[in-house]
């Protein structure tokens, strides 16, 4: 089986930091490489693969103030579907312009669907229906006008989390500096209660930053900047529980499950796939900031244990490739 994967081009395939479709991308990949599955990553050319690497894009445009996101793009779906004959499947990462090239060649193809940005880009999917195999991440997450072959959910690399049988006693916000991301919630949370925060993540709305996360900053409540490597699993183990109280419906989740995996649980506002992730051994569903301030005293009953049993179980790379081989093999076998 040989297999064309289409990373998006925002950040490297793995990301440095931030670059949640990336990860996922090389998870995956380096998952179906493990299996000896012949994969080609298209992805940035800094990128790491233990595949082959078919990149033509120098770097990711939210890392390079160099690169066109527009025209690189093109230059980049150009390179893949030039080559899709050489393969027996692609698998699209990289949302819906690559549908734009999909009647053009005969290689069957998949899309992961990392979530719905807005309502507008339902266009380039429903037409696309009977031609791509589309994938949700989450049950949550499956749009009522499409037809989907499955439900995939992300899996991680456990072994990469160390459990932390005591996180201690600060509290943790780990994503995105934007309103969707609750960055302000959880301030609110650490300031009614007097508790430790720490916050971590890109600032992705820098008027959102300035108005609702930087005046509150203090010795209590610290901004640390995007984090990689030993620092972001210190971060996520280190804490005594994971304040995800988003403002969106949340298509999945990773940093819900990277904390679980180090044993921290997780407050959550219950929306999108908050349930899917999170069952009462591994943390609460809220309703709202006074919610989460009642959930900090249920927490402390959790076993820590049960968290990280709870991704080895549901959400582990393992699981994950072996879903998509078998979805592979069903498109295949239909061809």
């Amino acid at each position: 089986m040989k297999i064309a994967m289409l990373a998006p081009i925002a950040w490297r395939t793995p990301p440095r930091h931030y670059g949640p479709w990336e990860l996922v991308t090389s998870l995956l990949t380096e998952a179906l490489v493990a299996r000896g599955i012949d994969v080609t990553l298209f992805a940035t050319q800094d990128s790491i693969t233990a595949g082959t690497l078919g990149g033509v894009v120098p770097a990711g445009y939210e890392e390079d103030p160099g690169i066109d996101a527009k025209v690189w793009e093109y230059a980049h779906l150009a390179h893949l579907f030039e080559r899709a004959g050489e393969f027996d499947l692609i698998h699209n990462q990289a949302d819906f312009p690559a549908h734009a090239f999909s009647r053009l060649v005969d290689t069957p193809m998949v899309t992961t669907i990392h979530g719905f940005s807005s309502e507008r880009i339902l266009p380039m999917y429903k037409p696309f229906e009977e031609r791509v195999h589309y994938v949700a991440i989450s049950a949550a997450d499956r749009h009522p006008a499409l037809k989907y072959a499955a439900t995939i959910h992300h899996g991680i690399r456990l072994d990469e989390f160390p459990f932390e049988a005591d996180g201690g006693e600060d509290l943790l916000f780990f994503g995105r500096m934007h309103p969707d991301k609750g960055a302000a919630e959880a301030i609110e949370v650490a300031r009614s209660t007097g508790r430790r925060l720490n916050l971590y993540g890109i600032i992705q709305d820098q008027g959102y930053f300035d108005r609702e996360v930087a005046p509150f900053l203090d010795e209590r409540i610290v901004y640390h900047g995007p984090v990689g490597g030993a620092e972001r699993l210190r971060a996520l183990g280190k804490a005594q529980v994971l304040l995800h109280l988003i403002n969106f419906d949340e298509p999945f989740g990773l940093s819900v499950v990277e904390a679980m995996a180090c044993g921290t649980p997780v407050i959550a506002i219950d929306r999108g796939s908050m349930p899917e992730l999170i069952t009462p051994e591994t943390g609460v569903l809220v309703e709202s900031v006074g919610g989460a301030i009642t959930a900090l005293g249920q927490v402390e009953g959790i076993d820590r244990a049960a968290c990280r049993a709870r991704v080895a179980e549901c959400f582990s790379v393992e699981a994950m490739a072996e879903n998509y081989i078998e979805l592979y093999r069903r498109i295949l076998g239909q061809a």
